[in-house]
Order: structure tokens, then C-alpha cells, then sequence
């Protein structure tokens, strides 16, 4: 019998499954393939975890941004009040000030009045007395001036005391 290529090929692989068999390569590649999806099983739970993880991260995050808004917006609103109550406390000031101002004026003005009734009155003294004097020097003799010089001087700072 004549063996040609395909008897060959034949027997090669036959020799070539044998051996496969002997060398327990499909529970090889089934340990393999096993512990390749044990691991990708593996992988995969942990991403999940990770996953997981991270959107509690996520709601952490929020929740706090949210207590920093809320907190921004209280530190905003006291501000708001603060600033309110500073400007009514400065228009109080200002009120206040303007009316001390007011009452210094008036009163320096009331003094001035005083202060310029008080020379009017001191300059028609003198000038009551200049012109009592210019007449009695016409009208009287020596003695009768001195005498009635000295009693209207006397009689003039009585008043004005």
C-alpha cells in the first residue's frame, strides 16, 4: 500500500490530538479560560465598587456644595443686614451731628445778637454821654460840668451793672 501526503497529514494529526490529550491541553486552556473570566468577573466587580464609590463621592460632594450655598447664602444675607443696620446707624449719626450742628449755630448765633445788641447799647452810651457832655460844657459852668459829669457817669454804670 502506497501511503501518500494525506495519510501523513493524517497520522500527524491524530499524533498531534494524542498528544493534546496526553498533555491535558484542553483542561489547560479550560483553566485558563476559567481563571481569564474569574478574573474579568473579578474586574468587573470591582469597577461596580468603584462605581458605587464614586457616586457616593458624588452625593457627598453635592450635599456639601449644597451646605456651602446655603452657608454662602447666610454669610450673604447677614452681610445684607449687617450693611443695613451700619447705614441706619450712620444716618442716625449723620441726623444726629446735623442737629448738635444746628443747635452750635443757633446758639453762636443768639451769642452774636447778644454780642451786637450789648456794643449798640455801649456805643449809645457813649455816644448819650459824649453829647450829654458837649451840652453841658455849652450850657454849664466849670463846677456844674464836674459835678453833673460825675453823677451821670455814676448813674451810667448803675444801669449797665
Amino acid at each position: 500500500m502506497e501511503y501518500d501526503a494525506t495519510f501523513f497529514a493524517f497520522v500527524g494529526l491524530i499524533i498531534f490530538l494524542g498528544l493534546i490529550a496526553y498533555l491535558k491541553v484542553p483542561g489547560m486552556m479550560a483553566k485558563s479560560l476559567d481563571e481569564r473570566a474569574a478574573n474579568i468577573r473579578d474586574e468587573l466587580a470591582e469597577a461596580k465598587r468603584l462605581r458605587e464609590e464614586a457616586q457616593q463621592l458624588l452625593a457627598e460632594y453635592r450635599a456639601k456644595r449644597k451646605e456651602a450655598e446655603a452657608e454662602a447664602q447666610a454669610i450673604v444675607a447677614a452681610a445684607e443686614r449687617e450693611a443695613a443696620a451700619l447705614t441706619e446707624e450712620a444716618r442716625q449719626k449723620t441726623e444726629e451731628f446735623v442737629q448738635r450742628r444746628n443747635a452750635l449755630s443757633e446758639q453762636k448765633i443768639k451769642q452774636a445778637e447778644t454780642d451786637a445788641i450789648n456794643a449798640v447799647r455801649s456805643a449809645a452810651v457813649d455816644l448819650a454821654v459824649s453829647a450829654a457832655e458837649t451840652i453841658l460844657k455849652q450850657k454849664a459852668d466849670a463846677q456844674l460840668q464836674s459835678s453833673l459829669f460825675a453823677a451821670s457817669i455814676g448813674e451810667v454804670k448803675g444801669r449797665l451793672n
